[in-house]
């Protein structure tokens, strides 16, 4: 039998361990999918070889051998980062779910169970998602639930986009995404939510404060003392946009906790939600104060990948959200 010159033959590429390099696509590794992800979250190479503790060289010469097998160019360079070119977004809207694909295949024929990764900031962590953990281990003991806490909303809301995330907790106004104030991510369409309960907000001041008592207060009334609020894109500080402007005596400081702790001194007023500061209200270390206008609604807002809502054990835990709020509710 006759054997075709050996240089016919397709070169097998080794991993760093001298494994068969997977392929998902002719001349594509699973890595180089992973290292794309991971710059377009992280914005920067830099950044992105921080984040998967890799030389940032090495993250270059990934996305330049991803590029070079497809034939596009991803990336636009720029000394401000990486944005994605029109062949990039394409390629993001592919990436995450061939990822998934490849793990749920995994898990399938392995008979392993992964934790579903549920993210929300801390506050929301500390106050709203024990109860659900609680409810779910009871019913549902063979769930693996893993809690991860965000930096930003932004970083949760990006993680999940890119398939890191399997749900988010978020605060948010009713409405498309983002209609509290805040942007989207970047291919948001990808994204479904349901706003579970509403999380209702509290102007509150120090007793002896010169507004507890009065049954009258207007916006201006407000804006002629100083009020305490979290970062500008926190979702009390964009739910305070709404109804007092963004004029008037403002002091910002880095937390919720911060906040708290400054009105119960009297340094000012703060507008947060009601289940942040419930123990100051019961306490009378701070007392609810009465505004003639309606406070901006402000729901907890479940979001999660709309292409991975048939998997049974994240159908699962959006039933039993939905059901538990409804129960509260």
């Amino acid at each position: 039998m006759c054997m075709g010159p050996a240089s016919a033959a397709e070169p097998v590429r080794l991993d760093r361990n001298n494994r068969r390099a997977r392929s998902v696509l002719p001349n594509v590794e699973i890595r180089q999918l992973r290292t794309f992800l991971a710059v377009v979250r992280e914005r920067t190479v830099t950044d992105a070889a921080n984040a998967l503790d890799l030389a940032p060289s090495s993250v270059s010469q990934q996305i330049r051998v991803l590029e070079a097998s497809l034939g596009v160019s991803l990336f636009a360079r720029s000394p401000g980062g990486m944005t994605l070119t029109d062949a990039g977004r394409r390629l993001l809207g592919h990436a995450p779910r061939l990822l998934d694909d490849l793990d749920r295949i995994r898990r399938d024929v392995s008979g392993v169970r992964e934790r579903l990764r549920f993210g929300a900031l801390e506050t929301l962590l500390a106050t709203q998602v024990p109860a659900l953990l609680a409810r779910m281990s009871s019913e549902h003991p063979e769930l693996r639930i893993e809690p991860a806490k965000g930096a930003s909303r932004a970083d949760l809301l990006d993680d999940l986009v890119a398939g890191d995330l399997d749900a988010v907790l978020v605060l948010d106004a009713p409405g498309e995404l983002g209609a509290l104030g805040f942007d989207p991510p970047p291919d948001a369409d990808v994204l479904a939510y349901v706003d579970l309960e509403p999380c209702p907000v509290v102007l509150a001041a120090r007793p002896g404060h010169p507004l507890v008592g009065r049954t009258d207060l207007t916006v201006r009334d407000v804006r002629d003392h100083p009020l305490i609020l979290g970062p500008k894109l926190c979702s009390f500080h964009l739910a305070a946009d709404r109804i007092f402007g963004p004029g008037g005596a403002r002091i910002e400081v880095p937390s919720i906790f911060v906040a708290t702790s400054w009105a119960v001194q009297g340094v000012g007023l703060v507008f947060l939600p009601e289940f942040a500061i419930a123990e100051q209200l019961r306490a009378g270390s701070l007392v609810r104060l009465d505004l003639v206008v309606e406070p901006a609604e402000v729901w907890l807002r479940l979001v999660w990948r709309r292409d991975r809502e048939q998997e049974p054990d994240l159908r699962t835990l959006l039933y039993g959200a939905t059901r538990i709020s409804s129960a509260v509710l």
